[in-house]
């Protein structure tokens, strides 16, 4: 089912498959900020990804001794949540665990998400938060992370461009350098390398090949916003969070019509991985009895348009 949040300047559409953000629409002039989903290129739009992040060495992991066979990203993504509460700025939906779930992630847990509007000087922003309880006695071990695409190029700007991100810029608050690591594009775990991608001022300049090796993935608290701008540097969308690591990524060899901006609790296993799930890198660990609180906020410029 979808639900639905609105001001005067924003409106956010959400599914409860998922609790996904679906859409988030300029109201002055009915312009779209999100990916539309397309199979064509990817057919998601901004996936909450629980109770793993990326790909596990081998697609499974173990735990007690035990084998768990586990796809990419978890699996509260395709699931249906519940909705707990809405205001006219702000709505939470909740997944648990149930006997289908303790099958292939053996930990109790109940997972809320929360949207929220926010307005600021020049962004209309929605708050994203994350909570996840462990009602268990013992600790459990989870990751948790974002996987929002935005329309790049942005329709009606580049119509003689149409589909070409070619020129575009991405931006990294506070740095002139950024060291990222990339991943085994086969099997998807993180690669042991350290390259250093150098910035103009902050920003990158997208060609057509600048997503084809891989996804860049960002540890360290490098910065904390990134953007997407036009060629004039005019920004379109600031993601902030204050994450271990993020990820930025849109298909290989595809040049498609989205950037994504991933801030991530947690991360894919590297290609030299061989421990249990209580040893993966950047695995979260939650005590019985205890909640875990993060999130990140997505701010749209209005005055872009």
């Amino acid at each position: 089912m979808r639900y639905f949040l609105e001001n005067d300047r924003i409106k956010v559409e959400i599914d409860s498959f998922g609790a996904e953000v679906k859409s988030v629409i300029n109201k002055n002039n009915m312009r779209e900020y999100m990916w539309y989903g397309n199979p064509k290129y990817w057919g998601r739009t901004s996936p909450v990804l629980f109770p793993f992040v990326g790909s596990l060495k081998d697609k499974k992991y173990i735990w007690k001794g035990k084998e768990y066979p586990m796809g990419q990203h978890g699996f509260a993504r395709d699931n249906e949540f519940e909705p707990v509460s809405q205001t006219d700025d702000e709505i939470w939906f909740q997944f648990k665990s149930n006997p289908e779930t303790l099958k292939k992630y053996p930990f109790e847990f109940v997972l809320k998400i929360g949207y929220k509007l926010e307005k600021s000087t020049e962004t209309d922003d929605v708050k994203v938060m994350w909570n996840v309880y462990n009602p268990a006695g013992e600790p459990m071990y989870f990751s948790i992370g974002a996987h929002p695409a935005f329309l790049c190029p942005v329709h009606g700007f580049s119509k003689d461009r149409a589909g070409c991100k070619d020129g575009y810029k991405i931006y990294f608050e506070g740095t002139d350098v950024i060291r990222h690591h990339g991943n085994d594009v086969g099997k998807g775990l993180a690669l042991r390398e350290n390259i250093e991608m150098p910035l103009d001022d902050g920003y990158v300049t997208i060609t057509t090949d600048f997503f084809d090796r891989c996804t860049y993935m960002i540890e360290g608290g490098q910065t904390k916003c990134v953007g997407i701008a036009d060629e004039e540097k005019r920004h379109i969308v600031d993601v902030c969070f204050d994450t271990p690591l993020f990820a930025i990524w849109s298909p290989e060899k595809k040049n498609a019509p989205f950037i994504c901006i991933e801030p991530w609790y947690g991360r894919c296993d590297a290609v030299d991985f061989e421990g249990d799930l209580s040893q993966r890198e950047f695995t979260n660990t939650l005590d019985g009895g205890k909640t875990f609180e993060g999130g990140y906020t997505m701010k749209f410029y209005e005055y872009y348009w």
